[in-house]
């Protein structure tokens, strides 16, 4: 029979204090690619202490882009989790408000401050 099977859901924030600039909304560029490997240091532990920790495979983030103040970065990542009987259904409510507490109420991640109501999960 086959296995777990990998579901996605997007994540989307936006950063404070991360200036947008043209190279990091160009994926093959060098800013590009230190800050997805940031991100993905700052999210994966999220993810690691959360109700699907079990299940959580892993956040590719996909884009950055310019925030509405041009000071701000938003970001837009994938996320992949396996499908299994302890994670009977993803309950986006219950992961938002389990990373809304983790980054201090949608203010902090890592030395990245966050807009406070930018925190979608699946949205």
């Amino acid at each position: 029979s086959p296995g777990p099977k990998p579901e996605q859901f997007t994540l989307n924030f936006t950063i404070t204090n991360l200036r947008f600039t043209t190279d990091l909304g160009t994926p093959s560029s060098a800013r590009f690619n230190s800050t997805k490997k940031i991100m993905q240091h700052y999210i994966d532990p999220l993810f690691k202490s959360s109700s699907i920790s079990s299940a959580y495979t892993g956040c590719k983030v996909m884009r950055f882009r310019s925030g509405r103040d041009r000071d701000n970065t938003g970001v837009d990542a994938v996320c992949s989790y396996k499908t299994n009987d302890s994670l009977a259904t993803f309950d986006r409510e219950k992961v938002h408000q389990e990373l809304s507490t983790m980054t201090n109420g949608v203010t902090k991640l890592g030395h990245y401050s966050l807009e406070r109501n930018s925190l979608y999960v699946n949205g």
